[in-house]
C-alpha cells in the first residue's frame, strides 16, 4: 500500500508589520474592537517589491532547509494562491525554475482560504496513484494587494505570508484522510472584486465580505465538517491531538474546537500575528508548531479550513 507522509514544513513572514495601534491611524477603528472580535493584534505586510513567488520561495527553502533535501527529488509542485504574480505562469512554474526542480508537474490552485487543505489532497492523491514520490505543497498569499484601506471591516483582517510541506511517499500511513467541498451559491458573500462599477476587476480588485453572514455559515458548516471527520474515522473526539486551523477569526476557531471537546490548549493559534493570511495560514500554523515542538511524531492533527466561493475543507494527519 502506497500513503504520503509530511517530511518537512517551512514558513514566511515578510518584514512589515502593522499593528492594530497603527491602523487606529489610518481606519476609523480600535485596537480593542479588532481584538475583541478577531483576536488579531498585528500582521506582516510585504515590501513593494515583493510578489506572491518571493513569499513562496522563501517559505519552500526553508522546508528545503528543515528536511535536508534535494531539490532535484521533487517532482510534484502545488501553489495554493489567489494573488498569483501573473495570470500566467502560474506560481508553481516559478517556484519551480527557482529551486532549480527538474520538469515535473507545476501549478497553482485557487480556491481561496482553503487553498492549501485543497493542495495537500491533490499531491497525497498524485502520491497514491504512483505519479509522484515527493511533493512540494505551498501555500501564499498578498492579500494586503487586495485591501481597500477605506473599509474597517475588512482591512483589519488580512495579512501575508507563505508557508509550505514537502510530502514524501510512504509505507506507513501520513495523510489519513481529506474532505474538500464548495458551495458557489454563497459567492456574494465574500469575493474581491473593483470597488468601483465599471472598474476591470484584473486592475482594481479588493476584498468585499458580509462579515456576519459569513462568520455564521463558517461556524456551522465547520461544525458539520468536523463531525463528519470524526464520524468517517471512527474516532472519539478526543483521540486528536492538535487542531491547526484556518485562521481567520478566533471566535470561528474557538466554536469549532468547542466541537471537538478540545481544549484551547490544543489549537495551534497564530492569528494574533498575522492575521488571515487565506492559503499560507494552515501552513504557516503546521510549521510553527512543528518546530516549537508541540506536534511530535505519531501524534493526531486535524488541518481545517474554510473561504470565499465558499470552499473548505479537512485533512486528518498522523506524523
Amino acid at each position: 500500500m502506497i500513503y504520503s507522509k509530511i517530511h518537512s514544513t517551512g514558513s514566511y513572514l515578510p518584514p512589515k508589520i502593522v499593528t492594530n495601534k497603527d491602523l487606529e491611524k489610518i481606519v476609523d477603528t480600535t485596537d480593542e474592537w479588532i481584538v475583541s472580535r478577531t483576536g488579531i493584534k498585528q500582521r506582516h505586510f510585504a515590501l513593494d517589491h515583493q510578489n506572491t513567488s518571493d513569499l513562496a520561495f522563501e517559505a519552500a527553502s526553508d522546508a528545503i532547509k528543515k528536511g535536508n533535501i534535494d531539490p532535484a527529488t521533487i517532482d510534484l509542485i502545488i501553489v495554493a494562491t489567489s494573488t498569483p504574480d501573473l495570470p500566467f505562469p502560474n506560481v508553481g512554474c516559478l517556484i519551480q525554475e527557482r529551486l532549480g526542480i527538474p520538469a515535473c508537474p507545476a501549478l497553482s490552485l485557487e480556491t481561496a482560504c482553503s487553498g492549501f487543505v485543497y493542495a495537500l489532497n491533490i499531491a497525497d492523491n498524485f502520491i497514491k496513484a504512483g505519479q509522484a514520490t515527493r511533493a512540494l505543497i505551498i501555500g501564499a498569499e498578498l492579500m494586503g494587494r487586495l485591501l481597500d484601506w477605506t473599509d474597517r471591516s475588512t482591512c483589519v483582517l488580512f495579512g501575508d505570508g507563505a508557508g509550505a510541506v514537502i510530502l514524501d511517499k510512504s509505507d506507513e500511513p501520513g495523510i489519513l484522510y481529506s474532505y474538500l467541498s464548495a458551495d458557489g451559491r454563497h459567492r456574494s458573500l465574500l469575493e474581491a472584486r473593483p470597488k468601483e462599477e465599471g472598474i476591470d476587476v484584473h486592475l482594481s480588485p479588493s476584498i468585499h465580505m458580509a462579515g456576519n453572514e459569513v462568520f455564521k455559515v463558517a461556524v456551522k458548516t465547520l461544525e458539520l465538517l468536523v463531525d463528519k471527520v470524526i464520524e468517517d474515522n471512527n474516532l472519539e473526539k478526543g483521540d486528536i491531538d492538535w487542531l491547526v486551523p484556518h485562521q481567520a477569526n478566533l471566535r470561528i476557531i474557538a466554536a469549532t474546537a468547542k466541537r471537538l471537546n478540545m481544549p484551547m490548549e490544543q489549537v495551534v493559534l497564530t492569528i494574533q500575528y498575522t492575521g488571515n493570511t487565506s492559503a499560507a495560514t494552515v501552513p504557516i500554523a503546521l510549521d510553527v508548531a512543528v518546530s516549537d515542538g508541540r506536534i511530535k511524531k505519531g501524534q493526531l492533527v486535524l488541518l481545517e479550513a474554510f473561504g470565499a466561493g465558499f470552499t473548505w475543507g479537512a485533512n486528518l494527519v498522523k506524523f
